[in-house]
């Protein structure tokens, strides 16, 4: 039951679709550039909090969106052309990945300078009135802001001429650089119709409202529309509003060592050419841009009608033993699934190279239960469970936060070394019931001077303290998209709603 993964696990899941259309209620009047001020990002100052703190604490906190493109989860697997880029980020500094996923009415830029998160990591457009509010790293894409309508759309301009006068709405969020460039070119002269539509429906979720003609027209960066193009019917390319716009992160303006240190790292995956219309990229960044924006395989998987995983309020395919077995033991079982994504990121077949195997990472020896058995989800469930939850009881006369992550330590490392590191505590005059003096004392464990007297010997103490810190970080996040999903329930919304999409 050892923790197996690199120091970036968060698993959650939910269908963007209805947490976008639920809020996706439209206005229709047109805004004049003098309402431009009205859409001040943020006016929160930034906290003290650089690489340095960062380091500290041992965790990069990502904000983003739940999307096909940024985040989301494949079969319970945590994906994203943004979290896998920036996950490489944190694993090359030895950091863990916290998602933060953004709300419905919340401000990604507040959540930035109030210390919510650390990084802005949604394919957002450097713009001057962003700048104002946040520092953005050297860019890692270029894109071209085009036009999509739909194909219900009657009138279809084919450039900006023709569209201006038109009267067609263009469907846009206000806090999005797609707005700002429509106020641009109605600066220029041009007489576009802006609708703007709530800031809980993103360009991917727009994009979808164009399939099923709910919307007639919209603005979308080109790769985005390329990669939604293979798998939703009716849409259908305009002209281009803008070209060679750059992505980037967004970090606090207090920040300049985080700045830097994504600066040296993106330099290596993305260089701009000395015509800049052909950048150079790294072989890893061409592999993520295939992934999700050419051969764009996890974006059909996402849409695919036929996957049931992808309901409202479901974590895993595994929830309804997970939630059996967790009733039936007094457990959590969000608790459980943060576990299993651990363990073995929902593979049923999943086996380490100590010999554990199965969702919960049981190691045969320690179980009376047959081998073959342990690779059944309910059985593997069933037995993890009933140890974790021996473990919890073991530990029942601390308080909860502790009895928590001692549990959880003692699952990932065992009870001999557990036993080794409050011992060592003790030594050392710390609280052998503080898991923030037991942490320090795993740690220690990895050194000669130390597990050299210890009665279990060394112990990778370094595992354990991430699998706590890991597991604690996704149960957070599932607890905030369950509340998500909580809400659209309580409102009607308790079906996916499906895209119509175009079969690969």
């Amino acid at each position: 039951m050892e923790s197996k993964s690199l120091p970036i696990k968060i698993a959650v899941t939910l269908s963007l679709f209805v947490i976008s259309v639920i809020f996706s209620a439209c206005s229709s009047d047109k805004e004049s550039t003098d309402d431009r001020s009205r859409y001040a990002l943020t006016d929160v100052e930034p906290i003290e909090r650089d690489f340095d703190d960062i380091k500290s604490g041992g965790v990069l906190r990502m904000i983003t969106y739940y999307s096909s493109n940024t985040y989301f989860l494949n079969q319970g697997i945590e994906v994203g052309f943004e979290y896998e880029l920036l996950r490489e980020f944190a694993r090359e500094n030895d950091l863990a990945l916290e998602v933060i996923i953004v709300g419905t009415d919340e401000n990604p830029f507040e959540l930035l300078n109030k210390g919510v998160g650390d990084v802005i990591a949604a394919n957002y457009t450097i713009t001057p009135t962003r700048r104002e509010v946040a520092s953005f790293t050297r860019p890692y894409n270029i894109v071209d802001q085009m036009l999509v309508y739909s194909v219900d759309a009657r009138n279809r301009p084919a450039t900006l001429e023709e569209l201006s006068g038109s009267g067609i709405p263009i469907s846009v969020r206000k806090n999005s650089s797609y707005y700002f460039r429509l106020l641009e070119l109605i600066e220029e002269g041009y007489d576009l119709n802006i609708d703007l539509i709530s800031s809980g429906v993103d360009t991917e979720a727009a994009l979808m409202q164009l399939s099923n003609g709910t919307l007639l027209s919209t603005v979308a960066d080109d790769n985005m529309f390329h990669a939604a193009n293979r798998y939703m019917e009716g849409l259908i390319p305009g002209p281009t509003i803008a070209k060679s716009d750059t992505i980037a992160w967004a970090v606090r303006k207090n920040a300049p060592d985080l700045e830097s240190k994504m600066n040296r790292f993106l330099y290596k995956h993305f260089r701009f050419s000395e015509d800049r219309d052909r950048p150079r990229r790294s072989t890893f960044l061409n592999v993520l841009r295939r992934k999700y924006f050419e051969q764009s395989r996890p974006m059909a998987q996402y849409y695919n009608p036929d996957w049931h995983y992808q309901s409202i309020g479901i974590i895993s395919p595994y929830d309804d033993i997970v939630k059996t077995v967790a009733d039936s033991l007094d457990l959590d079982w969000l608790m459980l699934n943060a576990m299993i994504a651990q363990e073995s990121s929902f593979n049923q077949d999943s086996k380490s190279w100590a010999g554990a195997v199965g969702l919960m990472q049981i190691m045969p020896r320690f179980v009376d239960t047959a081998y073959e058995d342990l690779y059944n989800p309910k059985i593997n469930i069933r037995v993890g469970a009933e140890i974790f939850k021996e473990h919890l009881d073991h530990y029942a006369y601390l308080d909860s936060t502790n009895q928590l992550a001692f549990a959880l330590a003692t699952y990932n490392v065992g009870m001999g070394h557990m036993a080794d590191a409050r011992r060592l505590a003790i030594d050392q005059n710390r609280n052998p019931n503080s898991w923030e003096d037991v942490s320090e004392a795993l740690l220690k464990l990895m050194q000669r001077r130390y597990y050299q007297d210890a009665r279990y010997g060394f112990a990778r103490g370094i595992e354990p303290v991430r699998y706590v810190e890991e597991i604690k970080n996704r149960y957070r996040t599932y607890e905030a998209i369950i509340a998500l999903a909580e809400q659209q329930q309580q409102a009607g919304f308790t079906d996916l709603i499906t895209p119509v999409i175009r079969r690969p």
